[in-house]
C-alpha cells in the first residue's frame, strides 16, 4: 500500500443494488477516492467498526430472521476481506457495533428491539455467542418514534471502563460497567423529551462528550465524570439554520483528533454542519453548514490525515470528498461521484 494512500469500507444497506461492504483508496496526493469495489456479501452491513491493530473488521449482519455481528479479518496491504464467523440473535439486526482498543469486547445496539449487547471477543477475533443482553424501558412524548427504546448507539468510553449507550426511543444517555464482557448499568440522564438522542462522541480530553439528536437535530454538549460515568448537560445547539423549516433529521457526530472542531450532519437539510470547541467549557459555536452534495447524509468520517472529510449520501448512493482546513474548521468540495449503493456508515484503517 502506497504511503499516500488510505484504505476505507462502507457499509450499506442491500435493499437495492449494494452487495454488502465496499471498499475504496483515498489518495491523499491527487486528493481523489478511487478503486470502489465490494469486498463481502453479506446482508445489511449497516454499521462497521474496525480494530485498533487494524486486523479484524465487526460488522452488524442481517441473517435471514436473526441480526448480529459478522467478523473479517482484513489484508492490510490489499483491504480485502476474510469472512471469520458471525454471531445472531433472534429478531431485527443492530444498527451500532463498537470494540474497546485491546480486541476483548464488542457491543452493539439494537434499534428495533431497544437492546445493548455485549460480545466476549476471542484471541483470533472472532466473537463468542452474546454474552449480556440489556433491554431498555419507556417511551417518550413523539408518539410515531417514540413509542418504545429504539437503541441507536453503544460505543466505550475513553477510559473503556464504562459502555454509554444513547437511546432515541426514551431520550436517554446510560452508563453501563463492563466486566469481563458483561455489561452492568450504572448510571443514565434523561435529556430533553422528544429530542431523540441518536449518536455521541467524547472530546478527546475525555472531560467532555457531544450527543447529536435525530428527532430536534441538535448537539447537546455533556461534561463526562469519569469517576462515576456519569453525564451533566451543558449546551444545546441546533444543527439547522432557524428558517429551514422542512423535514429534518440528525445522524452522525465526529470531532477532530485535536478537539478543537465537532461536524454533524443533517438528513433533510442535507448537509454537514461544522462547530468550533471552546477548549475550556466545551461549549460549541456554530461556523458554517456545507452542502453534501446529494440527499441524506447518513455518516461521514475524517480521513487519518484529517485533511479531508469523506461524507455517504444514502438515498443518492455517492460518496463525497472534503477538503478539510484544520485552522477553520471549514470544509471545502472535492468530489461528489462516487458511486456506492445505499452507502450507511465509512470508516478508515487506523494509523
Amino acid at each position: 500500500m502506497m504511503a499516500n494512500n488510505s484504505i476505507g469500507y462502507v457499509g450499506t444497506y442491500t435493499k437495492g443494488d449494494s452487495k454488502g461492504i465496499y471498499t475504496f483508496t483515498l489518495d491523499t496526493e491527487t486528493a481523489k477516492i478511487m478503486n470502489v469495489k465490494a469486498v463481502a456479501n453479506l446482508d445489511n452491513p449497516t454499521y462497521l467498526t474496525i480494530s485498533q491493530d487494524n486486523r479484524y473488521l465487526y460488522s452488524v449482519i442481517k441473517e435471514g430472521e436473526s441480526g448480529g455481528v459478522a467478523v473479517y479479518s482484513i489484508n492490510g496491504q490489499t483491504g480485502e476481506l476474510e469472512p471469520l464467523n458471525t454471531q445472531v440473535l433472534e429478531g431485527a439486526s443492530p444498527c451500532h457495533v463498537s470494540i474497546d482498543s485491546e480486541n476483548r469486547t464488542v457491543v452493539t445496539a439494537n434499534y428495533h428491539k431497544g437492546t445493548i449487547e455485549s460480545y466476549a471477543v476471542k484471541e483470533d477475533g472472532t466473537v463468542s455467542p452474546a454474552s449480556s443482553i440489556i433491554e431498555h424501558n419507556g417511551s417518550g412524548p413523539n408518539k410515531e418514534r417514540q413509542e418504545k427504546p429504539h437503541a441507536h448507539y453503544a460505543g466505550f468510553t475513553p477510559d473503556e471502563k464504562y459502555v454509554a449507550a444513547v437511546d432515541l426511543g426514551i431520550d436517554q444517555l446510560i452508563t453501563y460497567e463492563v466486566n469481563n464482557g458483561t455489561l452492568q448499568e450504572v448510571n443514565s440522564l434523561s435529556v430533553k423529551p422528544g429530542s431523540g438522542p441518536r449518536h455521541l462522541v467524547f472530546h478527546p480530553n475525555g472531560k467532555f462528550a457531544y450527543m447529536m439528536t435525530e428527532l430536534s437535530s441538535e448537539v447537546i454538549v455533556l461534561t463526562y465524570n469519569a469517576e462515576d460515568g456519569s453525564f451533566t448537560e451543558l449546551q444545546y445547539i441546533s444543527s439547522i439554520p432557524e428558517e429551514f423549516n422542512g423535514n429534518n433529521q440528525g445522524s452522525a457526530i465526529h470531532i477532530s483528533s485535536d478537539g478543537r472542531f465537532v461536524y454533524a450532519a443533517n438528513r433533510g437539510h442535507d448537509s454537514i454542519a461544522v462547530f468550533s470547541v471552546n477548549q475550556d467549557s466545551g461549549e460549541l459555536t456554530f461556523v458554517e453548514h456545507t452542502a453534501t452534495e446529494g440527499s441524506w447524509p447518513r455518516d461521514f468520517v475524517l480521513d487519518p490525515t484529517e485533511k479531508f472529510l469523506v461524507a455517504s449520501n444514502q438515498n443518492s448512493s455517492n460518496l463525497v470528498l472534503f477538503l478539510r482546513n484544520a485552522s477553520t474548521g471549514k470544509l471545502t468540495l472535492l468530489q461528489s461521484d462516487v458511486p456506492v449503493p445505499d452507502p450507511v456508515c465509512v470508516k478508515f484503517l487506523n494509523v
